[in-house]
């Protein structure tokens, strides 16, 4: 990760809860918007390292205003990390078995929902979340759409052999965790093992660039280019 010790977590709430649902014979819990209309296209919102935070509810309140279900799953049981080394000892904590399963749950909610008019889900995630975005999509094959926001893979590539999501991928020219040259590879694995060409976009930014909860590494250009970019692939390949 980019974040250095000590760095203060982008919120000054504990993780946001409105939701509970079943995720492999446990309770879990999440944070769920609904759109004006009551009805829209599903989509899961995975946290960064730091938690269910403000900036990942904001995130799904934003993906409601544009006309989705939005479901941000709290993937630390109500947990937020305090600073970068709380941060990576939960994410460290967390398996990617573990993980992908609890989120293979949050799918389950989101299409169980009347509310929701998609036979498929968008999945998108920031950090850790986007590394999870690309773990989920390998191994669920109910996510059409995955959007990774500088996603980190933790361990190894996943097996993307069953995969049938589109992906569009954000990156920063200046993000030292995930080096552009490191994409070439992840991008050839995905192709040759499923066929799907990953777009990955590059912005002249850093790691974290779109949480405008950290001023000094956010962008907004950069983060306007990438969230309408992916408001267009996520209503574009949930429609079809």
């Amino acid at each position: 990760m980019a974040q250095t010790p000590h760095t203060p977590r982008p919120t000054g709430r504990p993780a946001h809860q409105n939701v509970t649902f079943d995720s492999h014979g446990s309770t879990a819990h999440g944070y769920l918007a609904l759109p004006a209309s009551g009805h829209g296209p599903g989509v899961i919102v995975i946290q960064e390292w730091w938690g269910l935070t403000d900036h990942i509810a904001d995130v799904a309140d934003r993906l409601a205003a544009e006309g989705f279900v939005a479901l941000a799953p709290d993937l630390y049981g109500g947990n937020v990390a305090h600073d970068s080394e709380e941060a990576f000892r939960m994410m460290r904590d967390l398996p990617v078995e573990r993980g992908v399963a609890l989120l293979s749950g949050a799918v389950d909610c989101l299409l169980a929902l009347p509310q929701v008019t998609s036979d498929t889900v968008g999945a998108v995630g920031f950090c850790m979340g986007g590394g999870f975005v690309l773990y989920l999509a390998a191994a669920d094959q109910r996510v059409s759409a995955a959007v990774p926001f500088y996603g980190v893979i933790q361990g190894e590539v996943p097996d993307f052999s069953r995969l049938k999501a589109q992906i569009l991928g954000h990156y920063g020219e200046r993000d030292e965790a995930i080096p552009p040259a490191t994409l070439d590879g992840l991008r050839a694995a995905i192709s040759s093992q499923s066929g799907v060409t990953a777009d990955f976009r590059m912005y002249p930014a850093d790691h974290a660039f779109f949480n405008d909860g950290r001023p000094e590494v956010y962008d907004a250009r950069s983060s306007a280019r990438a969230w309408a970019a992916t408001v267009e692939f996520l209503k574009g390949t949930l429609a079809a």
